[in-house]
């Protein structure tokens, strides 16, 4: 214990000397910062600096081994190292499918070369990542997929579409799902791929939502040559693979979705509510609304304190398992009641889009909300997870 204090102390007073001061206080939201990679534009200096200095450290990946980038540090001291990032309110140093996704899977799944070609690059921002899932015939039934690999000597060429490949457009490497055995069982012969968005054959179309804008994107390709060595896992053994790493990317949206919550983390529940329907002693003062939002809090602190003992049971060894489905529906739906909920207390106000008579807070609230209604979809649809639930959680038969 004397140990973690001494940590904590050091960390607290390294974390103090070495944010650039105008970053202190920006950390609510997970969602927003530095997605790195080839194309990414930094548009503030002191994002730029905080990178350098977390990734020479290895704290933008704390608990990976040093020799891939990483920090190295223990379950335990990782823990007293995001704690005194949201104490300050610092935001992270970068953010991304490369930290939350696919990294943690190479460290499972990838040999040595695969492990020091591409950790480092994910730990300093140099290559952002992009997933190649569904298909346009292949959604909840991701088994279905018919991207397809044909292998010729040392090389795949790949040949398919993928849909809904969020940042796509703006990615340097996609992890991909490709058939390379079109007989027996669906699900024995697909393998996971790893593939450079810039091989000739590859391209991206950006897909538009509701909400005005969109991360979505369709990737096609076109007799892309992928190296043998790119294959993460073995041949026809990507199944496993990508259940892993989708065990990963659900608790990535939970955890995101149930403690950002878009606009919200921008302006809390309570305070929005006092602004647009005052206050009764220092309450707000529509009483049905304060026990919304009281019950509104209480929900979203309880559901980070649950995925908090998951997320210390993975930095103890502990792979995501079934549970990872809990929270992706829970966080969710937390995350579409929270924006229900602000576009009822705005009233009028919270049907902004552009012009005059609505702030920025109001305008990016109705496209968070709109946007909020893809959460129970995208990662797996709550359709499907409540069936991994009942079946692998509640023991329920088929």
């Amino acid at each position: 214990m004397a140990d973690i204090a001494e940590f904590r102390a050091d960390t607290r007073a390294w974390l103090e000397q070495n944010c650039p001061p105008g970053l202190v206080g920006r950390g609510s939201n997970p969602l927003e910062g530095v997605w790195g990679g080839r194309k990414w534009t930094f548009s503030d200096p002191d994002r730029k600096r905080w990178l350098e200095r977390m990734a020479e450290r290895g704290w933008t990946a704390p608990s990976w081994p040093r020799e891939y980038g990483g920090g190295g540090l223990s379950p335990a001291e990782a823990k007293v190292l995001a704690q005194e990032m949201r104490s300050l309110r610092i935001p992270p140093a970068l953010i991304g499918f490369g930290l939350t996704m696919i990294g943690p899977t190479l460290l499972q799944f990838g040999d040595e070369e695969q492990k020091r070609e591409h950790l480092p690059r994910i730990g300093r921002g140099e290559i952002r990542w992009c997933q190649g899932y569904s298909e346009p015939g292949a959604g909840s039934d991701l088994a279905s997929l018919q991207t397809r690999a044909l292998r010729e000597g040392d090389e795949f060429v790949v040949t398919g579409q993928k849909i809904w490949t969020s940042y796509a457009d703006q990615c340097d490497w996609i992890f991909a799902l490709v058939r390379t055995k079109a007989d027996g069982k669906k699900q024995e012969g697909i393998t996971f791929l790893l593939i450079d968005m810039d091989s000739p054959g590859v391209s991206v179309s950006p897909i538009l939502l509701i909400s005005g804008s969109s991360p979505f994107c369709e990737t096609h390709f076109d007799g892309v040559r992928v190296p043998v060595r790119n294959v993460l896992g073995t041949i026809d053994g990507g199944w496993t693979v990508a259940k892993a790493l989708l065990g990963h990317e659900r608790s990535m949206i939970a955890d995101a979705f149930g403690s950002a919550g878009g606009a919200s983390s921008r302006r809390g529940l309570p305070d929005v509510a006092r602004d647009h329907l005052g206050e009764d002693q220092g309450r707000i003062a529509d009483p049905r609304v304060r026990d919304r939002v009281v019950q509104a809090e209480m929900d979203a602190r309880a559901f980070m304190l649950t995925v908090q003992r998951t997320r210390d049971a993975a930095k103890a060894g502990h792979q995501p398992g079934p549970e990872s489905s809990i929270f992706k529906v829970y966080g969710t739906e937390l995350n579409m009641r929270r924006h229900e909920l602000l576009v009822e207390i705005l009233g009028p106000q919270g049907l902004g889009w552009e012009g005059e008579g609505f702030d920025d807070f109001e305008r990016e609230l109705t496209r968070d909300w709109l946007r909020s209604r893809g959460n129970s979809i995208e990662g797996g649809t709550s359709e499907i997870q409540r069936n991994i639930i009942a079946k692998h959680v509640l023991g329920l038969p088929d």
